[in-house]
């Protein structure tokens, strides 16, 4: 007697186990190279300030690459559907917070690049691919890039607090699958899952 073909759970009910290790490896960079940011911003100018700028320069143009991997695999791979008893204005919610998330990606690391560029200050990545500038030097346009990257950086914070925020009510409250989908370690909630 055969047994029944095993089905794996992340079939229709978990992203991709590439959707799950990028969301993962962006999530890390985002945390660590927004850490380092803010570390180094009130530093006075040293060898070691400039050295801490080139790694997060290069964390960001890494971040900028996995973001765009990670947009055309979702493209290319539908996401698993919500919960059906999830409320209307929390899918939008969730659809609204997912693709400022995308955008915010997207735009932290161009304006650094932007920043950088109008500042005068090359982006080399890792020290041996040189970006090329995206603007002429104009040091008025560097320091409104400045603030521009600062506040969208303060901003895809606030984001990712509201979207951990949702997750953990999704797990902790809702007793759901929601975060289970992004988080397989955590394991199955005991709840019901409707």
């Amino acid at each position: 007697m055969t047994s029944p073909p095993t089905t794996s759970p992340a079939s229709g009910t978990r992203f991709t186990g590439v959707a799950i290790g990028l969301h993962w490896l962006i999530a890390v960079a985002i945390i660590g190279t927004f850490a380092l940011g803010l570390y180094m911003h009130e530093l006075p100018l040293s060898p070691q300030k400039l050295k801490l700028y080139s790694w997060h320069k290069w964390a960001g143009v890494t971040i900028f690459l996995c973001v765009l991997l990670r947009l055309l695999w979702r493209l290319l791979h539908r996401p698993p559907e919500l919960p059906a008893g999830m409320p209307a204005w929390q899918r939008k919610a969730a659809e609204a917070t997912h693709v400022l998330l995308y955008l915010l990606m997207v735009a932290v690391p161009l304006s650094g690049w932007l920043m950088s560029s109008a500042k005068g200050f090359q982006t080399v990545w890792f020290g041996m691919v040189p970006l090329p500038d995206l603007l002429d030097k104009n040091k008025e346009l560097g320091d409104l890039l400045q603030e521009v990257h600062e506040v969208l950086n303060f901003t895809m914070a606030g984001l990712v607090l509201a979207h951990l925020g949702a997750a953990l009510k999704h797990h902790f409250i809702d007793r759901d699958d929601v975060l289970v989908r992004m988080a397989p370690f955590l394991g199955r909630t005991t709840g019901d899952t409707k």
